[in-house]
């Protein structure tokens, strides 16, 4: 390459689902479903998952995944919905990044078992996945 010839920056795409670069939209987070990030690690990592678990796991992503966060919110904590945690009761080291103001929730999987995390401050579709608590260990879970 001549090195009076310049590299031309990539152009955002844009199509029916795909915004270019810095668009927004105009939808409510909450008309959207969740989005899944995974940012597990120490004891609580899906690494530590038995078989059983990890393909219960991966079909309570794609059930989540086909509602929306509205819906979520009005489903029970036993079923399709989440619950707060208290971020007291929680035993493991809390990412310093994770300000107050960002709740902490719960959904079930596997038997009940608790995928812990939180909603992404900027993009509030994305649900960031901290703990898989599988022994009920993470956190005091009363009833």
């Amino acid at each position: 390459m001549d090195k009076n010839q310049k590299i031309r920056k990539a152009k955002g795409h844009r199509g029916a689902n795909i915004k270019a670069d810095g668009e927004t939209s105009d939808i409510s987070p909450d008309k959207m479903p969740p989005i899944f990030s995974l940012k597990i690690n120490s004891d609580y990592c899906i690494t530590s998952c038995t078989k059983e678990e990890k393909v219960q796991f991966a079909l309570t992503l794609h059930r989540l995944s086909q509602s929306t966060w509205a819906n979520l919110r009005q489903s029970g904590r036993r079923g399709t919905g989440y619950e707060k945690i208290d971020k007291k009761s929680i035993r493991a080291t809390i990412p310093e990044d994770l300000t107050d103001d960002v709740d902490i929730i719960a959904f079930r999987f596997s038997d009940k078992k608790p995928m812990v995390g939180y909603r992404d401050a900027i993009d509030r579709r994305i649900f960031h996945i901290l703990w898989l608590d599988r022994k009920f260990k993470l956190y005091n879970h009363g009833n």
